[in-house]
């Protein structure tokens, strides 16, 4: 009897291993940055970041593949240095906060490539609009304990998308040819997190 207890036990293990093999961790804004940087006049890069976001990453420990993640950053959290542009990014012309407050990625599948990176992609949600876009992630940090005895782990992650494709369009023609807005944007996720349940 104790022998089939033991092989039902395995069975249920191996079906549901997210259960058993996953480790849940929270996304520390305090030591974290989301990140942009757009070329302005075909010049220069303007960088900027958001300052409020929270997320939530399930570590797949024994398969790092088998891992979720997703975060929520606020539109109106927008930072480039300058108010007069924060403001006019927070408008309708761009993210129009006020009617999308929120910028979502929910990750769909996890795969390794060389070097221990992974590639995750997933959906992103931004202005009304959902589209799949794919995060290079570097290989996650040994875990660290802190002083306060919680667990801690990071990682830094980059994409590019194209604006236009979640229906961000505002520009002006330059009068020498060109645009004052790139329309590609890099983006620089640098993530540090703390194992919950602790």
């Amino acid at each position: 009897m104790k022998r089939f207890v033991r092989i039902c036990a395995l069975g249920i293990a191996l079906m549901m291993p997210e259960l058993v093999l996953a480790s849940t961790w929270s996304i520390d804004q305090d030591h974290s940055g989301v990140g942009f940087s757009v070329r302005h006049l075909m010049v220069s890069n303007v960088k900027g970041s958001f300052s409020r976001f929270s997320g939530t990453v399930d570590l797949g420990d024994s398969d790092i593949t088998a891992s979720k993640v997703s975060a929520v950053i606020e539109a109106s959290s927008i930072n480039t240095n300058v108010q007069k542009r924060d403001d006019h990014l927070r408008s309708a012309d761009f993210f129009d906060a006020a009617r999308y407050p929120n910028i979502t990625f929910v990750s769909k599948k996890w795969s390794r490539i060389a070097d221990g990176k992974l590639k995750v992609t997933g959906n992103l949600t931004m202005h009304g609009t959902t589209k799949e876009v794919v995060l290079h992630v570097e290989p996650f940090s040994k875990e660290i304990r802190d002083a306060w005895g919680k667990t801690r782990r990071g990682t830094t992650a980059t994409t590019r998308i194209n604006r236009q494709d979640f229906g961000i369009t505002w520009n002006k023609a330059l009068d020498a040819g060109g645009v004052t807005i790139g329309d590609e944007v890099d983006i620089v996720l640098d993530i540090e997190m703390v194992r919950t349940g602790q």
